[in-house]
């Protein structure tokens, strides 16, 4: 009896002291969220963090509209890259559904005028030999339109600028990539991020299902998993009504969020979202509720994209150690995006983080506040692992 009264006091004592950890850590983590929002180019962020293990589920929003309203976290922001994941479910769906096979080569689904001198390389069309999983995963060889200078005339980027109220159509895209941009190298050789190659996958979706990709979105991944807040902007509107304005979303000082010239984003970028959902999308696809862990799995047939990165079928996985020694040594496997979005993973942890900084200029920055984060979520671990271990 007095051995059970011991053990019972004792794991009274070891979950305080887990809770008293966890609230010394929070506050460490608030402090770290807060300090991006003391640097000038920071308008608003968004933050997320959720751990099952760790008993966590904490949420963050901070910073103001230009005239001064405080954002929310009802205030959906620019995915941006983070939008390839859900673009890749949508495929493996399709080859749940035994309509398309990951091996197949694309001109088997895409019209004639699209596939013809889609690829050239060094004087050869090697456009009939571009497979589906080569879109998923950078592996074509097809130029970025995005960020691939152009022989004649000015970059893209440069136009989202200059035609601010332009809406482009996705073949519009496919013909600015074929007609002004140059291949890398031959399909299935090399890697090389590019956006052509999404906007190829929801073209594909939208060939397959007879729907529009906005569509599509909204009835396998948005209307499943109740994410009311999700959308796509010059396209689509959320199915809550309540849903907030869209966040800010920056390049350097200027705040872009409303150029309609954003619509080129599209199945590569072109979803507005929430951290909370980004979470409950991203836990979805871990728990096979959309798809199969066989099809999740198969998501992570990595290639190398650059030392300590490699890149699945629309996800990135980071070996922090990798990138640099002294890091810890965790694994962070999702996407990211320009605009300093991110929805990451943390097997070692079991930790997930999703949200935005809405900067360009946090492309890679979002890089190094993660890692602050899970440092100290590592120390929050160890004390985790400690509680069990005296049990």
């Amino acid at each position: 009896m007095k051995i059970r009264i011991l053990f019972i006091v004792g794991l009274f004592i070891y979950g305080l002291n887990y809770g008293q950890k966890a609230a010394q850590v929070k506050t460490q983590v608030d402090s770290i969220f807060n300090a991006q929002l003391q640097q000038d180019l920071v308008h608003n962020a968004f933050l997320t963090v959720y751990s099952d293990k760790l008993e966590i589920d904490w949420n963050y929003s901070n910073g103001a509209f230009k005239y001064g309203e405080k954002v929310t976290k009802n205030n959906p922001f620019h995915s941006t890259s983070v939008a390839k994941t859900f673009t890749a479910v949508l495929i493996m769906q399709l080859q749940e559904d035994g309509k398309l096979d990951l091996d197949d080569p694309i001109a088997e689904y895409l019209a004639g005028d699209i596939i013809k001198a889609l690829h050239v390389y060094n004087g050869k069309d090697y456009s009939k030999q571009i497979l589906i999983k080569d879109l998923l995963q950078h592996t074509s060889g097809l130029p970025d339109y995005f960020m691939d200078t152009p022989e004649t005339g000015s970059p893209f980027m440069e136009q989202l600028f200059t035609h601010p109220d332009r809406f482009w159509q996705p073949r519009e895209l496919i013909d600015f990539s074929k007609s002004q941009l140059q291949a890398h190298f031959i399909p299935g050789t090399g890697y090389n991020y590019c956006d052509t190659e999404y906007v190829l996958l929801g073209i594909l979706i939208e060939e397959l299902t007879g729907k529009q990709y906005h569509e599509v979105i909204s009835e396998k991944i948005f209307n499943p998993l109740k994410m009311e807040h999700s959308y796509m902007p010059l396209r689509s509107k959320p199915a809550n009504t309540t849903t907030g304005k869209l966040s800010e979303f920056y390049i350097d000082d200027t705040d872009i969020s409303l150029f309609k010239s954003l619509s080129a984003d599209w199945a590569g970028g072109g979803l507005a979202t929430t951290s909370k959902e980004l979470l409950t999308f991203y836990r979805a696809l871990h728990n096979a509720e959309i798809i199969s862990k066989k099809s999740f799995k198969s998501m992570q047939s990595w290639t190398d994209e650059s030392y300590g990165l490699e890149y699945g079928y629309g996800l990135r996985k980071f070996q922090l150690r990798k990138l640099y020694q002294y890091l810890p040594n965790l694994t962070l496997i999702g996407h990211s995006g320009t605009s300093g979005s991110f929805m990451y993973y943390c097997p070692e942890l079991d930790v997930y983080l999703t949200g935005t900084f809405n900067q360009t200029a946090y492309q890679k920055k979002h890089v190094d506040f993660m890692v602050s984060v899970l440092s100290q979520l590592k120390n929050l671990s160890k004390v985790k692992s400690k509680r069990n271990g005296k049990r």
